[in-house]
């Protein structure tokens, strides 16, 4: 087994780990951050390219599509062939599929760079995060570390509307694209020499049936709850999730059956970190509510994409510092409970939204937005920290895709869940009310299915019946995000509790120490969990 990290013996990390850190942290920064700065620029490349209403879907979705359909295979990947030279191979493929993007002359062509930079992100996703736990081993120093990974990670999110905006003001559509190349460059630059390398000598040979099985599994799933999130109720979405939930089993099965499988099924068979992958997930529904907010923000309040996302800013922030603190609340209190703790106050935040009662609720959208980002920083921090915890060292890729496709499912799912909800309670309240006197029965069947069409709506009807029409819908809508956010805050309550009962095992990074604060082996945590029966 090939590394320089010293895996598990709980040293103390120096200076060359942080600084290694740094580098890790850059293309955890950009992958996130591109998978929403193109959402600005999207109508100007296809302007530019000519691309198609089916084209611009495909341009922004395949990205996302291939990360979490390649996710399991990279982290299993890396685990064989070696974390750090898959990590620079991605990198540099990450890099030549982002100039192909930035200078692709046709749609069809920027699709097939989109996903060749989805393949090459789901190279850097695992093996960032697995690297992470070879360089830190001290419990402490690796829950600070994984905050700062998920820092960076929640920072690009937020960040990138912002960023889109910002280089579109200055520099043609392209130049979004373009910001891979320096991150990418300085990762190879300086990756080789600040990184350890770690490989499961005893992994054998990877599978490529099951290769071929994981992705008939995760990519119909995801495309079929993004159709369900854009309320296409036909055959295509939900054949498309049967179609991967019968290659899930068939998967699974022979992973059962094989002497090195792609995924060790047996990894669930430790209830921690079951129950971390589980809340993780769950997390991820719960958020789909952030669809019908930024929806409100921009049609209700009349924000621009920009305008909205800047007042996004303070509770991005917000959970930034969560994330960070998460781990040093998590040295004198039980991962379990401070989660748990965590996600009463998502709870009320998200109650706090639904106070909303059409225009005019902005102070109140941030206000939530902050509370409940308060709260969020537990459940991914510390819930990654017991992933890695409860995992041997040579399955840390495989446990860390798993993890990220956990997130990927969730989010997926929760976008389609609280669109269809919010969906139904907006065309519910829309059948209730009396349409405007003077508004056209063609802009009334529009308004009635979906706020963006009531907008649009409303502009093609002169006079007080435009604004009367938009005036009920913007109420109708404010309706549906109230029952959505209602929706989240029950989850994440029922979260809370899952994490404070199933979770309660799992000690406090500190625990073992003495209670002086003094460094406390890693072997700890896991003598404790592996003194609770699995299951």
């Amino acid at each position: 087994m090939d590394t320089t990290a010293d895996a598990g013996s709980g040293a103390r990390a120096g200076r060359r780990e942080w600084l290694g850190l740094a580098v890790l942290a850059l293309p955890t920064l950009l992958l996130s951050l591109d998978l929403s700065v193109l959402y600005l620029a999207l109508p100007h490349l296809s302007a530019d390219l000519g691309a198609t209403g089916t084209e611009q879907l495909w341009i922004t979705d395949i990205y996302g599509f291939l990360i979490a359909g390649f996710l399991v295979t990279m982290g299993t990947l890396g685990d064989r062939v070696g974390r750090k030279r898959l990590l620079m191979i991605g990198g540099v493929a990450f890099a030549i599929a982002s100039v192909l993007a930035a200078y692709s002359g046709s749609p069809e062509m920027l699709i097939a760079s989109r996903a060749l930079m989805g393949i090459a992100g789901a190279t850097l996703m695992p093996s960032t995060l697995a690297l992470i736990s070879n360089m830190f081993t001290d419990p402490k120093q690796q829950g600070t570390a994984i905050g700062v990974w998920m820092a960076c990670f929640m920072g690009g999110m937020a960040l990138g509307p912002i960023v889109g905006g910002a280089l579109l003001e200055a520099f043609w559509w392209g130049s979004v694209f373009l910001l891979a190349v320096p991150v990418m460059l300085a990762l190879v630059v300086f990756g080789p020499a600040l990184l350890p390398e770690y490989k499961d000598e005893n992994a054998g040979k990877l599978d490529l049936v099951s290769v071929v099985l994981s992705l008939a599994t995760i990519l119909p799933v995801i495309y079929g709850l993004k159709e369900l999130a854009k309320l296409e109720f036909g055959v295509v979405s939900f054949g498309a999730i049967v179609v991967g939930l019968i290659f899930g089993v068939v998967f699974v099965k022979r992973q059962n059956a094989l002497e090195h499988p792609l995924l060790d099924m047996a990894l669930f068979k430790n209830r921690t970190f079951t129950a971390a992958i589980s809340i993780t997930t769950a997390g991820g529904i719960m958020s789909g509510s952030y669809l019908l907010i930024n929806l409100y923000l921009q049609v209700v309040e009349g924000l621009s994409p920009l305008q909205a996302a800047l007042w996004l800013l303070p509770s991005a922030a917000t959970t930034i510092v969560s994330v960070m603190m998460a781990p040093v609340i998590a040295r004198k209190v039980r991962p379990g409970y401070a989660i748990a703790a965590g996600l009463v106050a998502v709870a009320i935040g998200y109650v706090l939204l639904t106070f909303v009662d059409g225009p005019g609720g902005l102070a109140i959208v941030v206000a939530g937005l902050v509370v409940s980002a308060a709260g969020a920083g537990p459940m991914g921090s510390l819930g990654t920290g017991l992933v890695f915890s409860s995992v041997p060292m040579e399955k840390m890729g495989s446990a860390s895709s798993l993890s990220e496709t956990g997130g990927e499912f969730g989010i997926a799912m929760g976008v389609a869940t609280m669109g269809v909800i919010g969906t139904a309670v907006y065309r519910g309240q829309m059948d209730d009310v009396t349409v405007p006197a003077g508004v056209p029965v063609e802009a009334a069947d529009a308004a009635r299915e979906s706020i963006a069409g009531a907008a649009a709506a409303a502009q093609s009807v002169p006079g007080e019946a435009g604004a009367a029409l938009l005036s009920v819908a913007r109420d109708a809508f404010s309706t549906s995000l109230n029952v959505t956010v209602t929706v989240s805050a029950s989850l994440a309550v029922l979260l809370a509790i899952v994490a404070a009962t199933v979770l309660r095992h799992a000690p406090a990074t500190g625990a073992a120490d003495g209670g002086d604060g003094g460094d406390a082996p890693a072997e700890a945590e896991a003598k404790e969990e592996a003194a609770v029966p699995a299951g």
